[in-house]
């Protein structure tokens, strides 16, 4: 039901020096294999439930990773995420924006720790049958991409997110 992690991020081109962003990073899910694709970077785990950063933490000694930071956090604020202007190479955001109470404020934070020209990788429900029980809506493609065009990213393309999902890459301008 969920997408791949693994194959979504071989997709969204990273190098093994990035500082990468996972903005509601949930247990980890795409935090592991991030820190296991950016050996030389860092990965930032960002999460506003403090059992899940302690599900990260447990994860990082199992996979002896050294490059991810665990940090509570709130996406939806300014300077929520705890992280500085401009310093990441990279954003994921999986499986979180469809939740989002203030989903403007919440690509502001993704372009404010952004690096000039760097890139997000959403991705997101692509229907309603896994989440509509739990009372939030999809959003579709064509409003995802207003939504970040509206706060200065240029789309750059789709992936191939699984059957559930669609994945697209953005840039900031």
């Amino acid at each position: 039901m969920f997408s791949d992690p693994i194959k979504n991020l071989k997709q969204f081109g990273l190098s093994e020096d990035m500082v990468v962003v996972d903005l509601g990073a949930g247990s980890g899910f795409y935090s592991v294999p991030l820190a296991q694709m950016v050996p030389k970077g860092k990965v930032y785990a960002i999460e506003i439930q403090r059992d899940f950063l302690n599900t990260i933490k447990n994860r990082i000694k199992e996979f002896s990773l050294s490059n991810i930071e665990c940090i509570l956090g709130d996406v939806e604020k300014k300077g929520g995420t705890k992280i500085g202007d401009a310093v990441a190479d990279a954003v994921v955001v999986s499986n979180v924006l469809f939740q989002a109470e203030n989903k403007d404020r919440f690509v502001e934070e993704v372009a404010r720790i952004l690096k000039p020209e760097g890139k997000v990788l959403v991705i997101d429900w692509s229907d309603d049958s896994s989440i509509i029980s739990s009372g939030f809506k999809i959003i579709p493609e064509e409003k995802m991409r207003e939504m970040f065009g509206r706060k200065g990213f240029i789309f750059n393309r789709t992936i191939n997110a699984g059957k559930h999902h669609y994945g697209m890459i953005f840039k900031k301008e």
